[in-house]
C-alpha cells in the first residue's frame, strides 16, 4: 500500500519542497498556515501544534510523519522555540505514539551543534554532545533527545536530520561555512526520501551536499539510509573551493544574520 505521509510546515521552503517532488510516491498530507500556491489551498490541512486534539486529528492513517514546522530561524526567541519546537515537537510523537505511526523524520538542524563551529572545533561527528549555538539550536537538540526517549519507551521509529542549508542556489552566499553546509534541493529529496524508506529505526544524521569543504560526518548518513550526495557547491560554472587547513575561520557572532 502507498504510504501516508504527513508533511508538518509544507508552507515552508522546505515542506513545499517536498510536498511538490513526493506526492507521486506517497499519499502525501500537507500541513501548515499560509498556502503558497492555489493549488496549495486546496489540500492543505491546518492545525495548531499546540492544541494536542488537532495534532492527533492530523494522524489520521499516517505512516510517516516528516516534521519540519516550527521556529526556524537562529534568532527565534525562546517563547517562540518553547511553544513551536519544544511544546509542539512532544505534541506530534505523542499523537504519533498514540494514533500507531510507524515513523517520525524530524528536521534537526546543524545549529544543535553550532557552537563546534563558533569555535571552529572540527570534524563534528554524530556522536559529538549537543552544543547549541541559539535557543533555536537548543531547541533542535531538545527534540533530538525526546525522540529517543519516544524511541527507546515506546518503539516510535524516529530519524532526525540535521540539516545544512538548504537552497537552489549556493553562490547565494560567500560565507564558507554556509558553503560547506549546503544542502541542494536533490540531495534534500533524496535524504528525505532515505529517511522515509531505510530499514535503520533509530538515528541522527547529518544532511549536507557533497561539498569538499565540510567539516560534519557524513558516514552514518551514507551508510545507515543509503543517502550519496550528488551535488556540490562547486559544480556551480566559475566556483572553486580555496584550501584551508583546519577549514575557514568562522565569525564570532555565528550564527547570527545566517
Amino acid at each position: 500500500m502507498t504510504r501516508r505521509v504527513l508533511i508538518t510546515g509544507a508552507t515552508g521552503e522546505v515542506g513545499h519542497l517536498l510536498a511538490e517532488r513526493l506526492h507521486d510516491d506517497y499519499d502525501v498530507v500537507q500541513h501548515g498556515r499560509t498556502p503558497r500556491t492555489p493549488e496549495q489551498e486546496k489540500v492543505l490541512r491546518e492545525a495548531d501544534l499546540t492544541d494536542y486534539p488537532q495534532v492527533k486529528e492530523l494522524m489520521d492513517g499516517v505512516d510517516t510523519v516528516l516534521h519540519l514546522a516550527g521556529a526556524a530561524s537562529p534568532d527565534s526567541e525562546w517563547e517562540d522555540v518553547l511553544s513551536a519546537n519544544i511544546v509542539g515537537l512532544r505534541n506530534v510523537l505523542e499523537a504519533a505514539r498514540e494514533q500507531g505511526v510507524r515513523r517520525v523524520v524530524f528536521a534537526s538542524s546543524n545549529h544543535a551543534m553550532g557552537m563546534y563551529d563558533r569555535h571552529e572545533e572540527w570534524p563534528v561527528y554524530p556522536h559529538h554532545l549537543p552544543r547549541g549555538d541559539s535557543l533555536y539550536g537548543v531547541s533542535k537538540a531538545f527534540g533530538e533527545i525526546l525522540g529517543r526517549f519516544y524511541h527507546d519507551e515506546h518503539g516510535l521509529d524516529f530519524i532526525a536530520l540535521r540539516i545544512g542549508w538548504v537552497s537552489g542556489d549556493a553562490t547565494l552566499v560567500d560565507e564558507d561555512v554556509l558553503r560547506a553546509m549546503w544542502l541542494s534541493e536533490d540531495d534534500t529529496e533524496q535524504v528525505f526520501r532515505r529517511a522515509i524508506e531505510a530499514e535503520v529505526r533509530f538515528g541522527l544524521y547529518y544532511a549536507i551536499s557533497d561539498n569538499p569543504n565540510r567539516r560534519w560526518d557524513l558516514t552514518n548518513t551514507m551508510l545507515d539510509l543509503g543517502y550519496r550526495p550528488k551535488d556540490s557547491w562547486t559544480d556551480e560554472p566559475g566556483e572553486e573551493e580555496e584550501v584551508v587547513e583546519g577549514g575557514a575561520e568562522v565569525r564570532d557572532n555565528w550564527p547570527q544574520d545566517s
